[in-house]
């Protein structure tokens, strides 16, 4: 009993352990309704800084951002086993060979085939980077699609590798060769970039931002600023509030005045 006495009146007799603790409390502790009510209150910082990303977002999509086209051309893999009548073996065979199809497309030899035939200057690395295959679910369809810069460049490549393709697979798997069952066409609208997308990914991060910089300000900020918060924080009633003083320059030179 002695020693809590001991301890309370040492604890009594340093008013600024109070005042430290009451601080801390405050900093590790956050208010989501004075939160809120803060972010309301800098709705036009918010708003102001989502339209600066979003207004940026618009610009370097258009005048940054190259524009990239796509074109597709699909061979349909089926064989025939006898008098070019199709049955389910053929089917399901057809199925097995869509996957090695698939590989041997984007074969090295292959690709070389097309750089020749349409005489164009990249390795076959880059080309391969503008090609995409593939084997729609439950079907013998492969598609062939590029993606190009130019839409011309996009379509040529898109028909010459489907016709390599026929040319190159009946060699080394000794099947049928598969069939075109669609030639690529020149788009005529550009599959990306997305305004609305990449606009929408500058609002988000707009709000992310200026959000996140309020709130970060709000949490680190452990001083009072009304009577209100040394009532709420430190449950003391004070008994006055002492306003600031500030003299503007008219008043002031009128007292240089009646000084002299």
């Amino acid at each position: 009993m002695d020693d809590n006495n001991k301890v309370n009146s040492e604890e009594r007799k340093k008013p600024g352990s109070t005042v430290t603790t009451q601080r801390r409390t405050r900093a590790n502790t956050i208010d989501f309704v004075d939160l809120c009510y803060m972010l309301l209150g800098h709705w036009w910082q918010i708003v102001l800084c989502t339209v600066v990303c979003c207004v940026m977002a618009f610009v370097i999509t258009k005048f940054f951002i190259t524009p990239l086209y796509t074109s597709s051309s699909k061979l349909y893999v089926v064989s025939a086993s006898s008098n070019s009548v199709v049955n389910l073996s053929d089917l399901q065979l057809g199925s097995s060979l869509a996957l090695d199809y698939q590989e041997l497309i984007m074969s090295r030899p292959v690709l070389e085939d097309v750089i020749e035939a349409l005489d164009l200057d990249m390795s076959t690395t880059a080309l391969s980077n503008m090609i995409s295959i593939t084997n729609p679910d439950d079907t013998r369809i492969l598609v062939i699609t590029v993606t190009s810069d130019d839409p011309q460049q996009a379509t040529d490549i898109a028909n010459e590798l489907a016709k390599q393709a026929i040319i190159y697979l009946p060699e080394v798997m000794e099947t049928t060769a598969p069939h075109l069952a669609e030639s690529a066409i020149v788009p005529t609208v550009k599959s990306s970039p997305s305004y609305s997308y990449n606009i929408l990914c500058g609002i988000m991060l707009g709000l992310v931002i200026s959000c996140g910089f309020l709130v970060v300000r709000y949490v680190m900020n452990d001083t009072f600023t009304t009577p209100d918060d040394v009532v709420k924080y430190l449950g003391v009633q004070p008994l006055a509030s002492i306003p600031e003083e500030r003299e503007d320059k008219h008043s002031s030179s009128k007292h240089s005045k009646r000084r002299r």
